[in-house]
């Protein structure tokens, strides 16, 4: 990997890690656990949640212990297997690089909360009337 697309990386995984933790420390500053603000009526939510599980919820039943060794060897597991994809792609393929970088500083982000609280903070929730996506964050 040359300078140029390692820079690529680490200026645009930086940016997405500092916006995630920041957007997530002022709504844990800002809003209780389970408060939301409307955005948009019938479609649009700022909603603090603490997700235990992973995409979806997935294995959120799982005892705390479980949940963080899963959570943080698979995000782990995920983060490598993207920089090596990265930087096997980056030279040749500039726009999928810079998703990629995209999915890492996101991934680290996640880490991060589930390595600090066992826990990650979601608060984007997008709905429907009673059609409801799960909450996610940046």
């Amino acid at each position: 990997m040359k300078s140029k697309e390692l820079l690529r990386l680490i200026l645009v995984s930086g940016i997405i890690v500092a916006a995630d933790q920041l957007t997530k420390y002022i709504i844990k500053v800002n809003l209780a656990l389970y408060d939301h603000i409307v955005v948009i009526e019938n479609f649009f939510d700022i909603t603090h949640i603490l997700n235990p599980g992973g995409a979806f919820g997935f294995f959120a039943e799982k005892s705390p212990e479980i949940r963080k060794f899963i959570f943080l060897f698979l995000s782990s597991v995920v983060a490598v297997f993207v920089l090596w994809f990265y930087k096997k792609s980056s030279e040749k393929y500039v726009f999928l690089s810079y998703g990629l970088a995209l999915i890492f500083g996101g991934a680290v982000g996640n880490l991060i909360d589930r390595f600090m609280y066992g826990k990650v903070v979601d608060f984007l929730d997008f709905y429907i009337g009673s059609a409801h996506w799960p909450a996610f964050n940046v």
